[in-house]
């Protein structure tokens, strides 16, 4: 099921003002967030328009984790943060997905509170298609 108002449902302008999408997982989709104060930040979105964890099934709840296991990997391997932080939001945007945000020691908000969208750090499209590869390479 989708929903014709949600970004991570319909993709297209609606993602591409906060996002990139990389590739579809076993049961989501990968997102390249575009402010990069935290090189490497995606989201991983449930394939489905549903609003939390516990509405869907144990089989594909396991899935989903699986996907976000997946992306972290592939973060780690890319861009050697020292620590990646989850966090599922969406108090307004109720579709079940994930941000993961490497932290770099001695780096942005290290030790700090967490910023959504500090609005900080832009790259050009060949930097973000870089880092799109990169994080390609190692899923």
């Amino acid at each position: 099921m989708k929903d014709n108002n949600c970004a991570y449902c319909m993709r297209g302008d609606l993602l591409d003002k906060f996002g990139i999408f990389i590739c579809d997982l076993q049961v989501s989709s990968l997102i390249l967030f575009k402010e990069q104060s935290k090189p490497g930040r995606v989201i991983v979105a449930y394939k489905d328009h549903v609003s939390e964890i516990v509405d869907i099934s144990e089989e594909e709840r396991n899935l989903f984790m699986a996907d976000v296991t997946r992306a972290a990997k592939a973060l780690h391997a890319a861009f050697k943060p020292n620590k990646v932080n989850y966090g599922a939001y969406g108090d307004t945007g109720c579709h079940l997905h994930m941000h993961l945000v490497p932290k770099y020691e001695g780096g942005d908000e290290w030790g700090g509170i967490f910023q959504m969208n500090p609005g900080k750090v832009y790259l050009t499209d060949a930097e973000y298609s870089e880092m799109i590869e990169k994080i390609k390479a190692n899923l």
